[in-house]
């Protein structure tokens, strides 16, 4: 089997056209894949939580997780450009089986939990606009399996425009209903001083983190640069590495901006119209109506279909990256996206089932809380591979970068030991939880960190072994 990383699109761009100007398009691209992962409903979810509940204060953290993302993108597509391989496929090559075997059911975890928040942002989106039951939205939302295999049919380069467009959408939505909003500027700026009210709002910033740096797109960003044709000389290599990042830097600024809108628009609304307990998406819509007039939940609903429809493309090739990578297995896309739409949806119909649609929101924020807590599994493996001189040459980071790549690494880190802790008090001091309930949660995250710190050792001590 080719080990080429998305072989069907492999190199198919060419990036050494005459014209300069030309030249550097054609590495622009990538990035706007991966930045529509950061504009998923389950981002509206936490964004709208966090602004309905405390205002401006947690702007703060979507900017600190914008450098974040930025930081931890520009070294996923370092690897791809630099290796020629994917993160999954540099994992697989480096760490033994049983670790890789692991890693691959943390990835899956981490997709699955991002297709449940697609599945459930496109459903509100379509019973907001047109009335559709709920559950018929789920089970609708499985048959956008067709639109990855027509797009690919037209190749990665109208695949990065369809995006774009929808992204454009998302954008002028969110442009329009914050003029509506006419947020106050000096309250704007001082979320961004950091500050965490209660532990709450550490539970709803870990969810924002979640949904901002997504795991599945390092392994997505690291295989989606590798569309392009590069010469594997110094100077063609650094080019492409500059260009990457200045793709990286402008896409996930525009995410931010989107994203900050929605807290924003939460904030200006709901927040200070006193509303602090908007119960998801289905309130945020209603209330939109009552204080900004017919026309902004209308906006609303149609940037959130766009959202879930764009976040399920890249989705779909993530899935497909993690599994030939991980298992040297190659699926249909179509049986593929079947295959994760199916476990995104059986959760989600059973619990709206027996919830109702009230449990919708908490689904939202759980996926990507979820999700924060999987980021640890990809970005130690990054660090440690961007950073390995006998690998990546003179494109290894340098020191400084290394530091500060490790102190994201560690936030993200013990945010999420903070959460586990607090929500396992939560759970000890519950009488009516049973004690072996209690026993295999704390084993089972004793485990994880126990795993955590084998995938941080593992490279040192391989290579002092070397040595």
């Amino acid at each position: 089997m080719s080990k080429k990383s998305l072989q069907e699109v492999h190199e198919s761009i060419n990036t050494e056209n005459p014209k300069k100007w030309k030249r550097i398009l054609s590495f622009f691209g990538p990035a706007y894949l991966v930045a529509v992962g950061y504009l998923d409903p389950g981002n509206w979810a936490t964004d709208i939580a966090g602004g309905s509940k405390f205002g401006y204060a947690l702007i703060w953290v979507l900017l600190m997780s914008n450098i974040m993302a930025v930081l931890l993108q520009a070294l996923s597509a370092r690897l791809g450009i630099v290796r020629g391989l994917d993160l999954a496929q540099t994992n697989r090559e480096y760490y033994p089986k049983w670790m890789n075997y692991i890693l691959y059911g943390f990835a899956e975890i981490a997709i699955a939990a991002t297709d449940l928040a697609e599945v459930l942002g496109m459903a509100i989106g379509l019973q907001l606009l047109f009335g559709l039951d709920l559950i018929w939205g789920v089970w609708f939302a499985a048959l956008d399996t067709l639109l990855l295999l027509v797009l690919q049919r037209f190749g990665i380069r109208k695949m990065e425009a369809f995006i774009i467009a929808l992204v454009a959408i998302i954008g002028g939505c969110f442009l329009v209903e914050m003029f509506l909003a006419k947020p106050n500027i000096i309250e704007v700026s001082k979320g961004f001083k950091p500050t965490l009210p209660n532990t709450e709002a550490l539970y709803i910033a870990i969810g924002i983190i979640g949904a901002t740096v997504m795991p599945h797109n390092l392994y997505l960003h690291s295989a989606l640069v590798q569309t392009r044709k590069i010469k594997r000389d110094y100077e063609s290599l650094k080019r492409a590495i500059k260009y990457n990042f200045y793709d990286s830097l402008i896409a996930l600024n525009l995410a931010f901006f989107v994203n900050a809108a929605i807290l924003v628009l939460a904030a200006s609304t709901f927040y200070s119209a006193g509303l602090h307990d908007i119960d998801g998406l289905h309130d945020a819509y209603k209330m939109l109506s009552n204080l900004l007039g017919p026309l902004a939940p209308v906006l609303f609903a149609i940037a959130l279909i766009a959202s879930g429809q764009s976040s399920t493309v890249t989705g779909t090739l993530a899935g497909q990256i993690v599994m030939e990578g991980y298992l040297h297995f190659r699926m249909n896309p179509a049986l593929r996206r079947l295959l994760t739409r199916i476990l995104a949806i059986i959760p989600a119909v059973m619990v709206i089932s027996i919830l109702g649609d009230s449990s919708v929101n908490e689904m939202l924020i759980f996926s990507q809380v979820l999700l924060s807590m999987q980021l640890g599994f990809a970005v130690i493996p990054l660090i440690h591979f961007v950073s390995d001189k006998d690998k990546m040459g003179r494109f290894a980071i340098k020191l400084p970068l290394k530091i500060i790549s490790w102190i994201v690494c560690i936030i993200i880190i013990i945010l999420n030991i903070k959460l586990i802790y607090d929500e396992e008090i939560n759970v000890y001091s519950n009488k009516d939880i049973s004690l072996s309930v209690k026993i295999i949660l704390g084993v089972v995250s004793i485990g994880i960190l126990l795993f955590l710190f084998n995938i941080v050792l593992y490279p040192w001590i391989k290579r002092s072994h070397k040595n």
